[in-house]
């Protein structure tokens, strides 16, 4: 590694590091000073933008954002606020389960946002330590980006992994990282049923229990959805998602089987790329939702569905575009360096996917900046499909929105940022759920049915 490319890298991660100090859109703004940096003042050749994952990521959070703006985000909050408030003692677990399938089904997990002070209130009330099942959740809100089948993150890996040979298509990503993330979710509940002090036996809780004001603060107010009243639109805008979902999971099908010629069912159709398909039909969803289910589009606009969703595009647009630049113009020096520890070690591309996870919080740009070289490095299609689950990173430094909205949703103190950064409440959970859920995916991909995951590479 040359003296000049040590100092490019250093440009990399301080723009990385700067732009996750500000946080939201400065993360993509910012590395387009690196970007500058790199092109203007040493003369590397531009990378490529990622657009085709900006594209799908515009059109998922636009029909999430109608499905939000017609009400029917407020149904299912409202369904699974029924089912865990019917079993407060299980919070510990439903309560991840809730945050990670909400997340599988909208692609983003920033629906966090409803349910959390419900999980909160409802620990609280029947005496459950809320760090337990907050922690846990939402650590699980993010794990179900890779297993939701409009994510960016899974969609960028079926699309660069076609194109670098591994013919791998939507559904055979969810086999593996659904069983897998789900191990390891319930391995963090398990780990944090019993985490910290009961509430009676906690002291720091028990004083602020003393104070009245606090008292009012903590048990005054019931946080819930119960009492909104659902209109037949908002339900019909869920039908209709659900709906979408369930024909992108068809056509999906299409390129996984194959017919007697030995061409899959989507080219013996001619039908287009995955990619296209889910920006068109998402897109048709969002106008029915529209059109039909009073989705009024400057509601939709203004929720925090679209709006996160807008800046994970730009966060995602500058990243991915300077970690481009960057190792293209340095691909074979890579190849160099790293090809021996990939040969003997391929597993261990995951370390490399967690710790660019922790500087540049996504996991779709993870994916788009760092697929392409694991592939030119010669790692194979089914070790980076068990390892997926290791693009979740963020959770290490909590600066995370959901993260903080979690801290400030816990009436009881409870979830906190430690007074040394790392020691916070999702370290454990986010550690052990990544952990269990990456091991869990590398053994089913490459121990358990290797050829059935291998037999797609042609």
């Amino acid at each position: 590694m040359t003296f000049t490319m040590i100092i490019e890298l250093l440009i990399v991660l301080a723009a990385l590091y700067v732009g996750s100090r500000y946080g939201s859109l400065a993360l993509g703004a910012i590395s387009g000073i690196g970007l500058a940096i790199l092109v203007f003042g040493f003369g590397l050749k531009p990378g490529t933008p990622p657009t085709d994952v900006i594209y799908i990521i515009i059109a998922a959070v636009t029909c999430a954002g109608t499905l939000q703006a017609s009400g029917g985000m407020d149904w299912m909050i409202q369904i699974a606020e029924r089912m865990l408030r019917k079993h407060p003692d299980h919070i510990t677990f439903l309560g991840p389960l809730v945050t990670f399938f909400l997340t599988v089904l909208v692609g983003t997990g920033h629906v966090v946002y409803t349910i959390m002070p419900i999980i909160c209130d409802i620990a609280l009330k029947k005496g459950i330590r809320p760090e337990r099942p907050c922690g846990v959740a939402s650590v699980a809100s993010q794990v179900g980006i890779t297993c939701s089948p409009i994510a960016a993150a899974v969609v960028a890996f079926v699309t660069i992994s076609n194109a670098n040979g591994y013919m791998v298509s939507i559904p055979q990503v969810l086999m593996v990282t659904i069983p897998s993330c789900l191990c390891g979710l319930l391995c963090a509940a398990a780990a944090s049923y019993k985490r910290g002090k009961d509430l009676d036996k906690d002291p720091e809780f028990q004083k602020r229990k003393t104070d009245p004001e606090q008292y009012r603060y903590m048990y005054g107010n019931s946080a819930t959805t119960l009492d909104k009243v659902i209109s037949r639109e908002a339900k019909a805008s869920v039908y209709i998602f659900l709906a979408a979902l369930l024909v992108i999971v068809a056509f999906a099908f299409c390129q996984m089987f194959h017919v007697a010629d030995g061409r899959t069912v989507a080219e013996a159709i001619a039908l287009p790329k995955m990619n296209i398909i889910i920006q068109i039909i998402m897109l048709t969803a969002a106008a029915c939702n529209i059109m039909f289910c009073k989705a009024s589009p400057k509601k939709a606009v203004a929720g925090a569905v679209w709006q996160s969703g807008m800046v994970a595009v730009v966060a995602i647009y500058g990243i991915a575009w300077l970690a481009d630049t960057y190792f293209g113009n340095y691909l074979e020096e890579m190849k160099v360096m790293l090809t021996g520890v990939v040969t003997d070690y391929p597993w261990s591309i995951a370390l490399v996917f967690f710790l660019v996870s922790v500087l540049i919080n996504s996991q779709g740009a993870v994916v788009v900046a760092m697929l392409p070289l694991a592939y030119q490095l010669g790692i194979a299609g089914p070790v980076l499909l068990g390892v997926l689950p290791s693009v979740y990173g963020y959770f290490f430094i909590p600066n995370y929105p959901s993260d903080i909205a979690t801290v400030n949703f816990d009436r009881s103190g409870t979830t906190v940022i430690g007074k040394y950064l790392l020691n916070h409440s999702f370290m454990m959970p986010g550690l052990v759920s990544v952990g269990v859920s990456t091991i869990v995916g590398y053994l089913i991909t490459t121990v358990l049915f290797p050829g059935f995951f291998a037999s797609f590479i042609r």
